[in-house]
């Protein structure tokens, strides 16, 4: 990424544009989506790995450009990118559009990729980012990754676990409409389903969820109120108090182990799925370690199972 001033627009943007397309974003600092835009298009210079270079434009230290491209392209607003190609600006777009959209636009003016080079596994680009702290860049990757293989079960089922856990529900069941009808068949669908439901019973569209203390009164008189022990679990899901909801699901299966046509057992394995984080990669021949707490609780289930 390069910083244009009217010093070296000619060289960084003109001249260097005959060999490499240039996009410019035009930006400004007291422009919120320009705020957006930007690490996007950091991103992406990295993704496409040389393919194009990315330069900047404060709009407000070189309004002489700035003005003149605006007026080329009829366009008043910013962020404003202009695609520069052989010296010339030859095309551009306009405001924050999604990652998915400029990826589009790219691959309009930008040389091919390497066919024979690996492709990008978006989904351990994902986990990077995550592990980087980048929430929103590992959603974009995931859900690339999901528009460009809409088979691909496990970026799915990341890409709406992960919208879940950032408290945008809706946009998960957006996400998860597609394979709804595989909630029978892919188990951890089947989960994640299950995670959904309890969601919307602790926040119903009408009336009111009970209340943890209410149902703690209703167990307190009968331990073998197995209604109130899963809502219960159901509403500790909702909060993400994963091993407190297995606990309580544990109670059921201890007392009544096909209670409900199995409900506590798949709805416990089911929390199981939700927290296992992705596995490490380790060498050849050898075994990923298991999560702790996964390994510890799927111990405790299978103890309870088969006593």
């Amino acid at each position: 990424m390069i910083d244009i001033t009217l010093e070296n627009f000619q060289s960084e943007l003109i001249d260097g544009s005959m060999t490499t397309p240039v996009l410019l974003d035009i930006w400004a600092e007291w422009c919120g989506p320009c705020k957006q835009l930007g690490p996007v298009l950091e991103k992406l210079e990295v993704e496409y790995a040389g393919r194009f270079t990315l330069a900047k434009l404060d709009a407000d230290k070189v309004p002489q450009i700035s003005e003149q491209l605006s007026q080329m392209f009829g366009v008043r607003s910013i962020p404003f990118c202009v695609m520069f190609k052989d010296g010339q600006p030859v095309d551009g777009f306009v405001g924050a559009i999604p990652a998915d959209q400029i990826r589009a636009f790219l691959d309009k003016h930008v040389p091919p990729g390497d066919e024979d080079a690996p492709p990008l596994d978006q989904e351990v680009s994902a986990q990077q980012a995550l592990a980087e702290g980048d929430t929103q860049g590992a959603l974009e990757k995931l859900q690339h990754a999901v528009a460009t293989d809409p088979a691909n079960d496990d970026a799915r089922f990341d890409y709406v676990k992960l919208l879940l856990q950032e408290g945008r529900t809706d946009d998960a069941k957006v996400a998860f409409a597609p394979v709804i009808a595989k909630t029978s068949l892919v188990r951890r669908f089947d989960s994640l389903q299950r995670w959904m439901d309890a969601i919307d019973f602790a926040a119903p569209a009408a009336g009111a969820a009970p209340a943890l203390a209410d149902l703690d009164s209703r167990i307190a008189a009968n331990k073998r109120d197995f209604d109130a022990r899963f809502d219960r679990a159901r509403l500790l899901m909702a909060a993400r108090r994963w091993t407190d909801a297995m606990d309580e699901l544990l109670d059921i299966l201890m007392r009544d182990k096909s209670w409900n046509e199995d409900l506590a057992r798949k709805t416990y394995i089911a929390v199981l799925d939700i927290i296992e984080p992705p596995k490490v990669k380790v060498a050849d021949g050898q075994i990923p370690p298991d999560d702790p707490t996964v390994a510890s609780y799927r111990r405790r289930l299978s103890s309870v199972v088969l006593s």
